[in-house]
């Protein structure tokens, strides 16, 4: 089986360090949303995302595997964050933009992907199933960290993050940025929290 912490550690095996890397293009299963990720309806999406990637790994129990299947862990969630109003400032949770996505295994198509959201509306019914999308995003030049904590307190790695890319000749894109959750906050005591934050760089 294929974990992803250890198959693609470049991405997924991240320190509490800043780091300078590539990212490739991948396929992944998104939704686009507004508004607080604490609310309902983001609580919906991350449920149709889960439920078409459970779909998707589970398929060697069907009649028709899908060709190229091979046994994966699950990928964790992960969220390009933005701002609807930039003149209001991402302290209003209700101003946020966001995409998010669970990455796909390599056999994944589009017209398997369809196939899957099929099944999954009558298995298991959710209104943000018609708004799931198959995609290929590549990210490119990138730096990375693994943070650990709140949500709250993730302006202290951005910060360490930008002062290593300037010392490294290089400046932060925008300040769209990508978080990927290793951890559920449902579950998990805040202080232990793991969150890989990315954002874009280019070169000065």
């Amino acid at each position: 089986m294929i974990d992803y912490k250890k198959y693609y550690k470049e991405l997924y095996g991240v320190k509490t360090k800043p780091q300078i890397l590539n990212v490739p293009k991948m396929p992944f299963i998104t939704i686009e949303g507004e508004g607080n990720p604490n609310g309902e309806a983001f609580k919906i999406a991350v449920e149709a995302l889960y439920s078409l990637s459970y779909a998707v790994k589970m398929s060697y129990k069907s009649a028709n595997i899908p060709e190229g299947y091979y046994e994966y862990k699950v990928f964790p969630l992960e969220g390009v964050w933005d701002l609807v109003d930039y003149t209001i400032g991402s302290e209003d949770k209700d101003n946020l933009k966001y995409k998010i996505m669970i990455r796909q295994p390599d056999f994944l198509s589009v017209d398997l992907f369809e196939s899957f959201r099929e099944k999954v509306s009558i298995k298991k019914p959710n209104p943000n199933l018609n708004q799931t999308k198959f995609e290929y995003l590549e990210e490119g030049l990138c730096c990375q960290i693994l943070h650990l904590g709140s949500f709250d307190t993730e302006d202290k790695s951005f910060e360490l993050m930008e002062a290593f890319c300037n010392q490294q000749g290089f400046t932060r894109s925008s300040k769209i940025h990508r978080e990927i959750y290793f951890s559920d906050p449902r579950k998990t005591v805040e202080s232990k929290l793991k969150t890989i934050l990315r954002f874009q760089i280019h070169q000065d």
